[in-house]
């Protein structure tokens, strides 16, 4: 008995010990630091002396003017002025901070001449197709408009669901690779999953395949041996790591790249919520059955996610591109419309909300939704209760066992609301729904990265795939069909069996939640 004790306590020592050395421990302390220094000296000049906690309180009802002025979604506002009012000697400082919803200026200046001469490059490729519904073909436009990505004919789509279906597709795809391979992920885990990825790639490598990896530094700061940039550079693979994370506050580390893009040859590309860790195909179990999915396309479209590589990895390196060495060189059989598009912090547009708006507000008998999380504004509310008002048949899909219980206690926040107005609201019973997409009416439908929440939609890079009159559009719709079958309605009667104390700290944090 004894024995048993001091092994398990030696084993949780170590992985105290683990944490507390891990680099994104030991980086988030220094920034923790650097907060609490800001706001002790904050706090000291407002306490000891009249005239500065005049100073601070007049600075705070400034920044609540300048808040109330700015061009930004009005959750952010509220979040923001009760941070101002509630702490004023500190409050300004973390807004200037992590309240700016766009980049720097130098930093938009930069993403902008790379769009303006990339987009040069993406037009010299460039095919109108005409479309004969006037509603998507506002809703295509619009996107065009804002994202400069067009949409495409001569493109084949297949759906891929689970994780495991997706993984099995990639490696057969990836092992026929001839001239590059471009890969950007938010989350890489060494596994069995990475593992297998790598071999080939290191295989196409020595083939004289060129190949990138872009991953998200944060995404992975707990995840990857701090070399591993330096491993994959040895090994040949051409690798970046966006927006490192530093023990250095900065407006920049809140944007994320959440996008995850596969490449190849320019003829392929897939694009969908699947990371590459093993949890993703459920060779790792953490939160029940891990379900997820992706998009494969192949033919023209692909110039979409080829360019939207590109862009990035100009973005976080000074290399460049000679974009005709990279256009498609397959015509595939048309297989409806397929329009890939990113979004980030970069502009004012929210291009995959107002996509995913569009679509609701225009079904006309059914509109599914799949999603991990669901912390939304009042737009999205909005057109979600319009619709359900309206007779259309609005149903969510969300995990039953979170991966985030606080977040998770968030989203449950909204769902009285939204099945007041009739809002249909499952949670996946096997075990977390990680799957991202809608789909409406057996004609539209949009996957990609995008969370149904406020750092998806305004905080990060994200991408998203516009599908019309696809044969993937049915898939989608029989998966989301499959998944109600394996889920529970959320009724009226469950909410009820939620703490008061868990529903008054929901109320709280929900005030707060566009800033998590």
């Amino acid at each position: 008995m004894f024995i048993k004790d001091g092994i398990d306590m030696i084993r949780l020592l170590k992985r105290i010990f683990k944490v507390i050395t891990s680099r994104g421990f030991i980086i988030s302390f220094l920034l923790l630091l650097q907060l609490l220094f800001f706001f002790y000296i904050s706090w000291e000049l407002g306490r000891r002396g009249i005239y500065f906690y005049i100073f601070f309180n007049i600075l705070a009802y400034v920044f609540v003017v300048a808040i109330l002025n700015r061009t930004m979604n009005p959750a952010y506002k509220i979040s923001w002025l009760l941070v101002v009012l509630i702490i004023p000697f500190a409050g300004p400082v973390f807004y200037l901070i992590f309240g700016q919803r766009y980049l720097s200026r130098r930093g938009v200046k930069k993403i902008q001449k790379l769009h303006e001469d990339s987009l040069i490059q993406f037009m010299k490729h460039y095919r109108k197709y005409e479309l004969n519904d006037s509603d998507i073909k506002k809703l295509s436009h619009y996107i065009t408009k804002v994202s400069g990505l067009t949409g495409w004919m001569n493109t084949e789509s297949e759906y891929l669901t689970p994780g495991e279906k997706f993984f099995e597709v990639l490696l057969e795809e990836l092992k026929k690779a001839e001239k590059f391979i471009f890969m950007e992920y938010f989350i890489i885990e060494e596994g069995e999953m990475w593992g297998e990825i790598l071999e080939i790639l290191e295989e196409k490598v020595k083939q004289g395949v060129d190949v990138r990896l872009l991953y998200d530094d944060f995404g992975n700061i707990n995840r990857l041996r701090y070399t591993f940039k330096r491993d994959m550079i040895k090994k040949g693979i051409k690798t970046i790591n966006f927006n490192p994370y530093r023990p250095r506050l900065s407006t920049f580390i809140n944007y994320r790249d959440h996008r995850k893009i596969t490449v190849i040859d320019g003829n392929v590309g897939f694009v969908g919520g699947a990371n590459l860790a093993d949890e993703y195909i459920n060779k790792k179990v953490l939160f029940g059955h891990w379900k997820d999915s992706a998009l494969m396309l192949k033919g023209e479209a692909v110039w979409n996610l080829t360019y939207l590589f590109m862009e990035m990895w100009q973005l976080a390196s000074s290399d460049t591109f000679e974009y005709e060495k990279y256009y498609p060189t397959v015509v595939a059989e048309s297989d409806g419309f397929v329009q890939p598009f990113g979004d980030g912090p970069h502009d004012e547009h929210q291009a995959i909300e107002m996509a995913y708006i569009h679509i609701i507000n225009n079904a006309k008998r059914y509109v599914y939704i799949t999603t991990p999380y669901l912390i939304i504004d009042n737009e999205i509310a909005t057109a979600l209760k319009l619709a359900a008002l309206s007779g259309v048949d609005v149903r969510i899909l969300m995990p039953h066992i979170p991966d985030k219980k606080i977040i998770f206690m968030i989203s449950q926040s909204y769902y009285s609301e939204l099945m007041k107005a009739g809002v249909k609201i499952y949670q996946y019973i096997p075990g977390f729904l990680h799957s991202k997409m809608i789909v409406a009416d057996d004609e539209v439908a949009i996957i990609g990265t995008v969370n149904l929440d406020f750092r998806s939609f305004y905080l990060h890079f994200e991408v998203s795939c516009l599908l019309y009159k696809t044969s993937s559009v049915l898939e989608m719709r029989d998966d989301a069909i499959r998944c109600l079958e394996e889920s529970k309605l959320v009724t009226f009667q469950d909410l009820k069996k939620i703490s008061i104390f868990k529903k008054l700290l929901a109320a709280v944090l929900r005030a707060f939640s566009p800033l998590m």
